[in-house]
């Protein structure tokens, strides 16, 4: 996987990849990154980017020529269009079901706004996807864009050092993750649950589909239609729901 971001603070992007998961990954040319300034791209001395809106309005925009050019220097030398993803309010909701298809594209582009915007005419040219981490104002597409990345990159055969992790964690089949326990056996008066430590792995797999979806269901109750179920588990959701609704009321 190579990621390429296309930035007006590329020290960002390189501090925050280049450690954990993701920085030994890098190290190991499991995934490569290069962080563009568009700056450079700029036809003035003072490398500025930005101008102000036609039309009028609060703030400044970032110019269309600039981003085109940034992302021209990598289309030419990978000798195709990659996908560019524009992280924008606007765009779709990222979730593990877009990470995981991302993470089978070879090249990715991360196109991060700052200011108002950036001019429109540069995104219809060659923006691919729009997409968004979450309801809520940003300063700029840096943090989303390492969102995303790490969330991908954890997709990607190698990355982690058990594969298994990366399928078996939370949002995987839209349940939550099941709690976890290590040593001590008992903390703070709190034990581990009798059945992770009988050894029986078939206990321990039902007990822990159990907890994901008891989890779901109290938390993340908007992921279960998505679930696949059984009419016994559905059944115990609506028990759950009957139980809870009650405690409440009294």
């Amino acid at each position: 996987m190579n990621y390429h971001v296309l930035t007006l603070f590329p020290e960002m992007i390189e501090n925050g990849m280049n450690t954990s998961i993701t920085g030994r990954a890098i190290t190991k040319g499991l995934l490569s990154l290069e962080a563009i300034n568009i700056r450079d791209f700029a036809f003035n001395k003072h490398q500025k980017v930005d101008d102000y809106p036609y039309g009028g309005g609060a703030g400044m925009l970032m110019q269309a020529e600039p981003v085109y050019l940034s992302y021209e220097s990598i289309a030419e030398r990978i000798g195709r269009k990659p996908r560019v993803i524009f992280l924008t309010p606007q765009g779709k909701t990222f979730n593990q079901d877009m990470a995981k298809e991302f993470a089978l594209e070879e090249d990715l582009v991360f196109l991060c706004g700052h200011y108002e915007g950036i001019d429109e005419r540069v995104l219809e040219e060659i923006v691919t996807d729009y997409v968004s981490i979450g309801d809520y104002v940003l300063t700029g597409g840096e943090l989303p864009a390492m969102v995303m990345m790490d969330s991908i990159s954890r997709m990607v055969p190698g990355v982690l050092n058990n594969q298994e992790s990366g399928e078996t964690e939370s949002f995987s089949g839209n349940l939550l993750e099941y709690p976890q326990y290590s040593r001590p056996e008992e903390w703070h008066g709190k034990k581990v649950p009798e059945v992770l430590l009988s050894g029986h792995h078939a206990n321990v797999d039902k007990w822990r589909r159990e907890q994901s979806i008891i989890r779901t269901a109290k938390w993340r109750p908007d992921l279960l239609p998505k679930a696949d179920l059984t009419n016994k588990e559905w059944n115990e959701v609506r028990r759950l729901r009957k139980q809870w609704k009650e405690e409440v009321e009294k």
